[in-house]
């Protein structure tokens, strides 16, 4: 056997040599980043004069979404009539009531004002409300994913949500926006 591991030497040899691509060696010198979990859902405590909830924080749409059953809690004013439609994630296409513009929101402190597409459906009571992409610009959202927080800014105040506890309980501890 030893005279057998002798005369196969250099094959040996040449296993022993492997040349590794940068992904191999990343994975050997353990040079990858920890992999984490999904953090969740982002959730934004808001409130109208009249009903106080959470709100879905989502990059994903286009647009802000209220349930009409919510709208007429409110009385909101007149809504205005719209020819969208919408296409949900499952692909089915759903037409809105219609429009409500201007409608202020509060998160903490801070007042926004928000124009939200009404649809005529079911919703989940906790967290009625989805905030897409015109709100968390208009919030000037910064959202870190892998610390869990999101802040909003409203001139040169800054709000931090923690997404890692209840969000119905946020920071109240103003700061001052600090120039980078």
């Amino acid at each position: 056997m030893f005279n057998a591991l002798l005369s196969n030497k250099e094959k040996h040899l040449e296993l022993a040599n492997i040349p590794l691509n940068e992904n191999y060696s990343v994975v050997i010198l353990k040079k990858l980043p920890e992999k984490l979990e999904d953090p969740g859902k982002f959730l934004i405590p808001c409130g109208f004069s009249k009903l106080k909830c959470k709100a879905l924080a989502d990059l994903g749409a286009s647009i802000n979404l209220m349930p009409l059953s919510v709208w007429k809690k409110l009385g909101l004013p007149e809504l205005i009539s719209t020819r969208m439609t919408l296409e949900l994630a499952n692909q089915a296409n759903c037409t809105p009531a219609r429009i409500a513009k201007d409608v202020f929101i509060s998160v903490g402190k801070f007042t926004f004002l928000v124009d939200f597409v009404i649809v005529d459906c079911e919703s989940d009571l906790r967290v009625p409300l989805i905030l897409g992409r015109p709100f968390l610009r208009t919030a000037r959202a910064l959202i870190d994913v892998h610390g869990e927080e999101m802040i909003l800014c409203d001139g040169d105040e800054r709000l931090t949500l923690n997404m890692r506890h209840d969000t119905s309980i946020y920071s109240t501890n103003l700061k001052k926006n600090q120039s980078t």
